[in-house]
């Protein structure tokens, strides 16, 4: 096997199949039987190897029924504002800096009008109920944060 590691197999396997697809399920105790490791194996590989930033999205269910989908993505060309407004965030956000994120994601085009009305909606304190307001700010973030995550890329079509 060529001074290949057991995690270097399962990266290959997997993107020699992503070669003919842009988007795969796959099960995890399947692969893992496949290459004789245990599942975490899999998901070490999974969680280093198939990232945003290596031009990949994954979403992952647990249980009997449960699956890893891997998607080919392409990261759009806003990449440097949306890492400069990642920064501005931290670990608390007000309703008010949520605002001015979401303005200037509106401004430079990432998001439309009406997608900026729906998320700045979902900033508000009367949705998000927190029973303290440091919650409420720490919840708003960590909403942010994940909106521009998604933004970063674009999924194949």
């Amino acid at each position: 096997m060529d001074n290949q590691n057991i995690s270097d197999l399962i990266e290959e396997y997997i993107k020699e199949i992503l070669v003919e697809k842009d988007k795969i399920e796959i099960k995890r105790a399947e692969i893992a039987s496949q290459f004789s490791c245990v599942p975490s194996q899999i998901n070490y590989v999974i969680k280093t190897r198939f990232t945003v930033a290596q031009g990949y999205n994954v979403e992952s269910k647990r249980g009997g029924g449960g699956y890893i989908r891997i998607k080919k993505i392409t990261l759009n060309h806003h990449g440097d504002i949306l890492t400069e407004l990642e920064n501005v965030v931290g670990n608390k956000l007000t309703q008010h800096d949520a605002t001015a994120i979401l303005q200037q994601l509106y401004n430079y085009d990432i998001i439309n009008k009406r997608e900026g009305a729906l998320l700045h909606s979902l900033m508000s304190s009367e949705i998000l109920q927190a029973d303290f307001r440091e919650k409420e700010d720490m919840i708003r973030a960590n909403m942010i944060k994940i909106i521009i995550e998604r933004l970063r890329y674009e999924e194949k079509e």
